[in-house]
């Protein structure tokens, strides 16, 4: 995964929320409980941590991703998700486009460095991006669902999200292109397409049909 392909979401991403009224930064997400307004600030204040990471780790420093922890950051999408159309865009793209130049600012030998965002380092820093951009586009129910994600973005985050299977289940995720596996005892099998399998192992509503039982899956990891 290169950076460019972060860059081809982010673009994609201010393209799609580049003319929302307010109406429709009111409107439902397909997240449940959260508007458009709360996914758009979700995005720009990660963005706004993730570029922090960045710079720190570059300076040989640690900061936490987000100054009081889960509560301020959940206290801060709920106290920007109404903000109008207007100020929404305008901190998506202020946040998105400062991410992407401090992600340049990375050197070959700098992607080892460590950040506290899920205590790893810069690349995996990258990676993370590359999940939220991608996820959260979709989340906003304006037109690009899961049947946008590429195969390489499906694979990377099935293996991500490989504690969601139940211990004691053997899952099997088969396509017509790929078939995937993860954990041991019971063999469940789900048959679809693979954005589609994704997109539920992800937690969110598969656009294609899906067929098979479908286990309950754990928390995201």
């Amino acid at each position: 995964m290169a950076l460019n392909e972060v860059r081809a979401t982010a673009q994609q991403l201010l393209a799609l929320t580049a003319d929302l009224d307010d109406a429709a930064a009111r409107g439902d997400s397909v997240l449940p409980g959260w508007s458009r307004g709360h996914v758009i600030t979700h995005i720009a204040n990660f963005s706004e941590a993730m570029t922090r990471q960045v710079e720190e780790a570059l300076q040989g420093r640690l900061v936490e991703v987000y100054d009081g922890g889960r509560p301020a950051r959940d206290a801060a999408i709920e106290a920007g998700a109404d903000r109008s159309a207007a100020e929404l865009e305008a901190h998506l793209n202020q946040a998105v486009t400062a991410l992407l130049d401090a992600w340049d600012k990375v050197g070959p030998t700098d992607w080892p460095l460590p950040i506290l965002h899920r205590n790893s380092n810069l690349s995996a820093g990258l990676q993370a991006t590359w999940r939220e951009l991608t996820i959260h586009t979709a989340d906003l129910n304006l037109g690009i669902t899961p049947t946008a994600w590429s195969e390489d973005f499906c694979l990377h985050l099935l293996d991500f999200l490989r504690p969601r299977t139940p211990d004691d289940v053997h899952l099997v995720l088969k396509s017509p292109t790929v078939t995937w596996d993860n954990g041991a005892g019971e063999t469940v099998t789900l048959e679809g397409a693979l954005t589609d399998l994704t997109a539920w192992y992800a937690g969110r509503p598969a656009p294609g049909p899906i067929t098979g039982p479908a286990p309950e899956l754990l928390p995201w990891p």
